[in-house]
């Protein structure tokens, strides 16, 4: 039986710059679906996958990142004077317990593969999980679990991937697939956003990983990559020739909510995933779309 998956980390020191002006004071992370933060959703995803352990590598103004998983006594004192016990409970559901979160700190913004390494001493000698809190999924069950069912069985690395129409293969990172069925197969390669032609699938990195504890050496010696960051994937691609990596095709459908277009996306398809939405959402869009089309 390969090790436990305790500890997930999730990188949130990203300076959201394609959100600005809305990020200028407000973490990217911050920003909802809805109703609930991104940063919440990959919480959320990695407590059903059995996660005991969150680790934030945060950076500068990710404050209130930190005060969202913590208690505030003066919210709840007023929710609970006014009789409003279904969002008290609501807010005590998502807390992770008193010691279960742990900060540290990516002092400079030098890319993924370096907002990994920062958790090495939180995350030890152990396996762990990776979220990027940017791609939210539609799924069930969550993709972190779907992984974890094949990890169980695997040992290894595990990389969560989805199909994307083959021009567009050069905006993401691209496996190599080998053998095996779509819940656990054979990754012989990746490489970053290569040109369709030169693409070995179409199946890209979608945010999610289990990472053995090795990746923290290769990271430690990585030389900076492309933009001229510490790159993940080029660390990754040392660790293949080590190790086993295994890709799972999950069911769902991921959202790149780093991107405008994404985040909107996941808005409109969650609301209406919404029973005490859906309806009165159908209606405003469908009387939006009509005054659109008459020229109001």
């Amino acid at each position: 039986m390969p090790n436990r998956v305790r500890t997930a980390v999730f990188p949130v020191a990203g300076l959201g710059t394609r959100f600005l002006p809305a990020t200028k004071a407000m973490p990217k992370e911050m920003l909802t679906v809805v109703d609930r933060p991104l940063i919440q959703y990959a919480v959320d995803e990695a407590r059903e996958a059995g996660i005991e352990h969150f680790v934030f590598v945060t950076g500068r103004n990710k404050g209130v990142i930190e005060d969202h998983f913590d208690r505030q006594f003066e919210l709840e004192q007023t929710l609970e004077a006014r009789g409003r016990t279904e969002a008290l409970a609501e807010l005590q559901k998502d807390l992770p317990s008193a010691g279960q979160s742990s900060f540290t700190r990516q002092q400079e913004p030098l890319g993924l593969g370096h907002a990994v390494w920062c958790a090495r001493e939180l995350v030890g000698n152990q396996p762990f999980a990776l979220l990027l809190p940017d791609m939210v999924f539609r799924a069930r069950p969550g993709v972190l679990k779907q992984m974890m069912q094949t990890y169980e069985e695997t040992g290894g690395n595990i990389i969560g991937v989805e199909e994307v129409d083959p021009k567009d293969v050069s905006s993401y990172g691209i496996v190599a697939r080998g053998e095996g069925p779509d819940s656990g197969f054979r990754i012989t390669g990746m490489v970053e956003k290569p040109r369709t032609e030169d693409a070995p699938s179409n199946l890209f990195i979608s945010g999610r990983y289990i990472l053995q504890p090795e990746i923290f050496a290769l990271l430690s010696e990585q030389t900076r990559g492309a933009g001229g960051e510490i790159q993940l994937t080029d660390a990754m691609q040392i660790l293949i020739r080590q190790q086993d990596f295994t890709g799972v095709k999950y069911h769902g459908k991921v959202f790149d909510c780093g991107s405008k277009l994404g985040f909107l996306a996941a808005n409109v398809i969650f609301a209406l995933d919404r029973p005490d939405l859906a309806e009165p959402f159908r209606r405003a869009i469908s009387d939006a779309v009509l005054g659109v089309s008459d020229g109001m």
